[in-house]
């Protein structure tokens, strides 16, 4: 799904020059639940802005679906982003004013989906995700765990071949965080792609690779469940 080739981002102003991301080499197959981890300022969220396609490389070529996205226009990759990805923050960025049918409804404009197609999937997605009873609620009238399943289903109501997801369970405790990683687990059964970008290594379990992050550079993937044999790659 993913190829990432000696990718680089730098950012200059008038005085600095920081290096974000420094010859990085990444592949990803459809189906795959990575982890993304690392100290802060390692590069995890330029990364997961660039395969989101919110950001471009300075340097290097990314391919999407075997194509070469690397000097697509602004309008190329908006276009590729609303018909493959769905988008999972750490801060929900629901809308107040709308309810959570209405938030969840949001993707569903853009794609032009008819009325009445887009209330049955937003009632479909609401059942899979267990928050179809919070339906016509604000969003403040939600805990912060309501709230970030809201965001997940907003993000797959569009059924995208790829979820990003960046510090998902951030501003959740313990159990709430629990749930949120059980359904991108469920996602990632049914067969979409999960990238999660997060600090917890109890959280980066839940992946089948975790992709180890440091100074801009890819230092190491672990595939989940065969650590214990050593199978660490060193890049």
């Amino acid at each position: 799904m993913i190829e990432l080739h000696d990718i680089s981002k730098v950012y200059r102003t008038a005085d600095v020059e920081t290096t974000a991301l420094n010859h990085v080499n990444l592949e990803i197959a459809s189906g795959e639940f990575i982890a993304i981890m690392g100290p802060s300022g390692c590069g995890k969220s330029t990364m997961l802005n660039i395969l989101g396609m919110l950001d471009t490389p300075s340097a290097g070529s990314y391919r999407f679906l075997g194509t070469d996205i690397s000097s697509s226009s602004e309008r190329q990759l908006a276009s590729v982003r609303k018909q493959n990805i769905g988008f999972i923050f750490q801060s929900f960025n629901l809308i107040d004013e709308l309810s959570v049918a209405e938030n969840v409804a949001l993707p569903l404009l853009y794609h032009k989906i008819p009325l009445a197609e887009r209330k049955e999937r937003v009632q479909q997605v609401l059942e899979r995700i267990n928050i179809a009873h919070r339906a016509d609620h604000r969003p403040q009238q939600l805990s912060g765990g309501q709230q970030q399943r809201v965001a997940v289903a907003r993000a797959v109501v569009t059924a995208p071949k790829l979820i990003l997801a960046d510090e998902p369970t951030g501003n959740l405790d313990t159990s709430n965080g629990e749930e949120v990683l059980d359904l991108l687990g469920q996602l990632n059964s049914d067969g979409t792609t999960i990238i999660m970008v997060t600090h917890d290594q109890s959280h980066a379990d839940h992946a089948t690779r975790v992709v180890n992050m440091l100074d801009g550079r890819v230092l190491s993937e672990n595939v989940i469940g065969m650590q214990q044999s050593g199978a660490a790659r060193h890049v």
